[in-house]
């Protein structure tokens, strides 16, 4: 009987931190769009290559912290791999101590033997995890209207495209589910693919290495900001060696232009993927509290 007893008690105890335990959902429920057969076997760890299952992975704050808004977070790594636990998994957890539910997209990555047409297939992961996140917001304590999303180098390339061509979409929408974001944080990101700015590793995985001025136009999302752009926060260092911080530059005069609300932070210094090796509150923070100050966080 003691026994038992035990059991029980440690059953009640751990059931709060089992109920707000992480959850990796398929993010189609059916057919995988644009995809082709393929033998490629998914590399995991913490830079994880070969996706071919699109996934979710859902975290939760304790419901006495939830505040109702959610961020979608994109991890980077030049449209080869993704930085997933350090960009992705990490930055969920630290968020999830704002009160704020996250959800990291594990996104197929452009290639050629599994997709039909590469420079589509991250974007119409984007927008399906939006869709995702909004079709069960109330099952999980969300403002549908409170959807966010985040993207890391050639992730915040990612974010940007979703956030500035969610008017087509490229998913099965029976629905009619709102694929705009309510807001888009881009950190230290590829936003460009013009020759003299971009990343040319990005570039040349999603796009190919003689791309038409018309698809390196349409993918340089600066060109592409008008003045439904969701409001906008981004944060680079001034000595990124990477990704050439004009990227965020000319990303923010084009949201400025538009007149669409922008906020830039840069830190003078850190170089590329700073998250990595910062604490997350260091540039969680000021993100924070941005979105207090609009209201995402009630």
């Amino acid at each position: 009987m003691k026994t038992k007893n035990i059991c029980i008690a440690a059953s009640l105890f751990l059931l709060p931190f089992v109920n707000n335990a992480q959850e990796i959902i398929n993010l189609y429920s059916g057919p995988i769009p644009n995809s082709k057969p393929s033998t490629k076997v998914e590399v995991k760890g913490g830079f994880i290559k070969n996706v071919t299952v699109p996934t979710l992975e859902k975290y939760l704050p304790e419901p006495s912290k939830a505040t109702g808004a959610a961020v979608i977070i994109f991890p980077g790594g030049g449209y080869t791999g993704l930085a997933y636990d350090g960009e992705g998994v990490r930055t969920a957890k630290a968020l999830t101590q704002y009160g704020i539910a996250t959800f990291v997209v594990k996104y197929r990555l452009p290639d050629d033997s599994i997709m039909i047409d590469k420079t589509i297939g991250p974007l119409q992961d984007a927008q399906q995890a939006i869709k995702v996140v909004r079709e069960s917001a109330a099952k999980w304590g969300i403002d549908s209207a409170r959807v966010g999303i985040m993207g890391f180098s050639a992730g915040g390339h990612l974010v940007s495209t979703a956030a500035t061509h969610f008017k087509k979409a490229l998913i099965e929408n029976k629905n009619n589910t709102n694929l705009r974001p309510a807001f888009l944080i881009a950190i230290y990101p590829v936003i460009s693919m013009q020759e003299k700015l971009t990343h040319r590793g990005s570039r040349n995985a999603l796009l190919g290495q003689n791309p038409s001025k018309e698809l390196v136009d349409y993918y340089s999302n600066e060109l592409q900001v008008d003045s439904t752009t969701p409001p906008t926060y981004i944060t680079q260092t001034g000595d990124d060696r990477t990704v050439d911080v004009d990227n965020s530059i000319v990303f923010y005069e084009a949201l400025r232009k538009a007149k669409v609300p922008a906020e830039m932070h840069l830190f003078p210094k850190g170089d590329h993927g700073f998250v990595l090796r910062w604490k997350p509150e260091d540039f969680l923070d000021p993100i924070v509290k941005w979105m207090k100050t609009n209201k995402w966080i009630q």
